[in-house]
Order: structure tokens, then C-alpha cells, then sequence
């Protein structure tokens, strides 16, 4: 983000310099230089400005309530897009006032439009970027069906919202843009195995149905699909972390092997055969591990952020306490999320309570003569990074409040949904064009 004067203070400039009052030096616009949250501070009579040019596409949506857990649901559009407009599928829980307002949210989002570009240079400059975009982003179509939960109690409880999804894709259901038409509908199961609330759970993409879930009485359960839409849930957890498990994945090429992280600051791999140890547990940080990701591009890599802010890549080839292979201390806030791309293994983006969402790429090491160059090219010098700002940070999204979580689509390249205390944004930064669809 640039930092400018805010318009009365330009305006009162120009005022002066009619007057003769104001130098030709005084006023002089001074250099654009980045701006690090954290770091530099905003003095009075300044205010940040975001560059249009650094999004190809930038929505913004709410679902009256905070929703501060969510999913992307696969379609059958195609396997991996990129022309806009974009249609994408969702489902997410609200975080209302009271329990008894809060829902199972499916939402449909449509006509997510881009904007257009000017070529790239060495481009054709007879056409533009994406003949389906537009010059500014115009105003998405959400259209929302939600379920009202059928307890108030603490349980878990697992929901069929395929009736939903398939009414939205048709168009055949009469949607809302809010909560107005909550229907009340059955669980398929109800889990009472948990005795403390709990938020940590994942879906294997291996088998269909199995899961695991995770609560702050540090156990974890497994869930095997059955028949009739059913699953059976054992009665003897996994147990072995000392405090509250904050998140799960599966191994993505072995069916049998998920991962923890806690609380404790470990971070532990499991073999469902075997509930009583796990299989490994190594010492990850020093402060909470509150999220976990697992590269499906390349599985022996997993990312993990903590409490304090950092975020590190380990190696699982060589896996042991401390033996991680990248160490971030950008954020000055917890982590809430991370993930890796769908689609290019070296990239991995993160939440963090200080209101940043960070893209980052691990591949990438700063070359100044390379960056001379590409200086040289642009018709504006664009402004030099920071000295000290990690050559692997690739982007940085901001202006959403408490963010909470993130997903990249999984069939959409480069198109990122973040959820925070104010809403959500839907996205896709314009310097992800060069990274290769796997």
C-alpha cells in the first residue's frame, strides 16, 4: 500500500500555492515507498491507499452473522479455471449473538468478475488481458440456503447439504441474499462423544466419508463411513497430546496416517491402527499450534503456524523436534490459518490476527541485478521493497478484521476466500499469474 496525503490536506496545498504562499519544493509529491503493518506507523493527515492494480479480481460478501469457519465445495464446472466470471460454491457456520440464531450456511456466489489488464510488457497491445473482465469489479450474486441446527447442546453433528447445493446450481430454489429462509432439517448423525467443545476436524480425501475430530480435552475421534449414511465413531479416542487439539489433516497419498497439532506445541502423526501412541511427536514451537497444513503437491511437507506469530515448514523425511526446514516471524499476531496451494507446491498462504493475510513462495530468493532489470522496464518506478522484508513474501491482503480463516478454490487457479469478524473477501492477486497450475 502507498501512503498519500488525504485529500483536504492536497486540497489546502493547492489553495496555498494560488496564494504564492507554497513552494515549488513544498509541494513536490514525495517518493512511494512500502508500507509494513506492523512496522510503520500512520501519521496524522495520512492514509492508506490500496492499489487497484495488485488484485485481478477483489469481492467483498456478508452472511448477517460472523462466520469464522468455512469450506469450498467442489463442482463440476471444470477441473482448473481462470476466465472470468467465476461461479463457486460454499458452506459455512455462523458465530451468532445467541446459539439459537445460528446456521449451516450454503452459499452460491456468481458473476465474480474481473478487471482488465494492460498486457504485460513484451504483450499485444491491441488486446486486452481477459476480454470477459471488466474495468472495475462489479458486485457479486450471493445466493444463500441455510439449516437451522436441530440442538443447542454441545455436540457434533454431521449434515447431508447436498439437497441445497444441487438447488442452487439448478437455480431452482427460491434463495435469499441473507439468513431470512432457514429451514429446519435433521442431522444424518449426532456425536456425544466429546465432552468439551472442539475445533479441530478434517475429511479424508482419500476415503470417502472418514474423518477425524479433535477437542480441547485433547482426544481425537475417528469416524468410519457405514451404511444407511451412517458412521461408526469408536469409543476409545486417540489420546497422547497433553492440552486442547486445535487442528487434524490426513496424509494426502496414505489413508491410514493423519496429523495433530496442540496446544502442548507438538505436533504428532497418527496411524489409525494404532489409538494409544502416536506414531510421531516432535516439540514443533514454543507457543500454541493453533493450525496445521499439509502439502497435497508435495507430501512430505507440512506447514504449521503457532501463537506467537510464526509459521514454519517441516520436512518429513526428517522429521524431529525443531528440524524445520523454513522459519517465518513476520506476523506480530497468532496465526488462524494457513494452507498451501492447490496448485503450486511451493506456495503457502497465512491468517494471522493482525489483520494480514500473506501469500508466500518458498522457491524464491531475492536477485537485485534481476530486479534492476525489471525495474529498467516499467514506465513508473514502482517502490523498492524493505531491506529486510522476506524475498519469499509474495503478497499481502489486508482490510478485513479478526481474520479467521482461509481457502484457497481448488478448481479456480489463484482464487483465495478469507473469512474474518466483518464479512468475507473473494480474490485472486495479479502476481500469481506466473506460478504453473500442477
Amino acid at each position: 500500500m502507498a501512503r498519500n496525503p488525504k485529500k483536504k490536506n492536497r486540497s489546502k496545498a493547492a489553495k496555498n500555492r494560488q496564494n504564492g504562499s507554497s513552494s515549488e519544493a513544498t509541494l513536490a509529491p514525495a517518493a512511494t515507498r512500502v508500507w509494513q503493518p506492523g512496522v510503520d506507523g500512520i501519521e496524522d493527515g495520512e492514509e492508506l491507499q490500496f492499489d487497484p492494480s495488485a488484485y485481478d479480481c477483489l469481492h467483498a460478501f456478508q452472511l448477517g452473522w460472523p462466520c469464522l469457519s468455512f469450506d469450498i465445495v467442489r463442482d463440476a464446472l471444470g477441473g482448473l479455471r481462470s476466465s472470468f466470471p467465476h461461479t463457486m460454491l460454499c458452506v459455512a457456520g455462523t458465530q451468532a449473538d445467541v446459539a439459537a440464531n445460528n446456521a449451516v450456511v450454503v452459499v452460491r456466489l456468481s458473476n465474480i468478475t474481473g478487471m482488465k489488464r494492460k498486457q504485460p510488457l513484451g504483450g499485444n497491445d491491441e488486446s486486452e488481458s481477459d476480454s470477459d473482465s471488466s474495468d472495475e469489479d462489479e458486485d457479486i450474486t450471493t445466493e444463500v440456503g441455510a439449516i437451522q441446527p436441530a440442538s443447542k447442546n454441545p455436540v457434533l453433528q454431521v449434515w447431508d447439504v447436498g439437497v441445497h447445493i444441487r438447488s442452487l446450481s439448478s437455480g431452482s430454489a427460491e434463495t435469499s441474499t441473507g439468513l431470512s429462509s432457514i429451514v429446519r432439517q435433521a442431522p444424518l448423525q449426532i456425536f456425544t462423544g466429546h465432552k468439551e467443545e472442539g475445533f479441530a476436524l478434517d475429511w479424508s480425501p482419500l476415503v470417502p466419508g472418514r474423518l477425524v475430530t479433535g477437542d480441547c480435552k485433547s482426544f481425537i475421534y475417528l469416524w468410519e463411513p457405514s451404511e444407511g449414511g451412517r458412521w461408526n465413531v469408536e469409543n476409545t479416542p486417540f489420546s497422547g497430546h497433553k492440552s486442547s487439539v486445535e487442528d487434524l489433516q490426513w496424509s494426502p497419498t496414505e489413508a491410514s496416517v493423519f496429523a495433530s497439532c496442540s496446544i502442548d506445541g507438538t505436533i504428532a502423526i497418527w496411524d489409525v491402527r494404532s489409538r494409544t501412541q502416536a506414531a510421531i511427536s516432535v516439540k514443533a514451537h514454543d507457543a500454541d499450534v493453533n493450525v496445521i497444513s499439509w502439502n497435497r503437491l508435495a507430501s512430505c511437507m507440512i506447514a504449521s503456524g503457532s501463537d506467537d506469530g510464526i509459521f514454519r515448514i517441516w520436512d518429513l523425511r526428517s522429521f524431529k523436534d525443531d528440524s524445520f526446514i523454513a522459519h517465518f516471524k513476520y506476523h506480530n499476531a497468532p496465526i488462524t490459518s494457513i494452507e498451501w496451494s492447490p496448485h503450486e507446491a511451493s506456495t503457502v498462504a497465512a491468517t494471522s490476527a493482525d489483520n494480514q493475510l500473506t501469500i508466500w513462495d518458498l522457491s524464491l530468493e531475492r536477485d537485485a541485478e534481476e530486479e534492476a532489470a525489471y525495474q529498467a522496464q516499467l514506465e513508473q518506478k514502482q517502490a523498492e521493497a524493505p531491506e529486510d522484508l522476506p524475498p519469499q513474501l509474495l503478497f499481502v491482503h489486508q482490510g478485513q478484521k479478526n481474520l479467521k480463516e482461509l481457502h484457497w478454490h481448488p478448481q479456480i487457479h489463484g482464487l483465495m476466500v478469507a473469512t474474518s469478524g466483518d464479512g468475507f473477501n473473494v480474490f485472486r492477486p495479479s502476481n500469481l499469474d506466473n506460478l504453473a497450475a500442477s
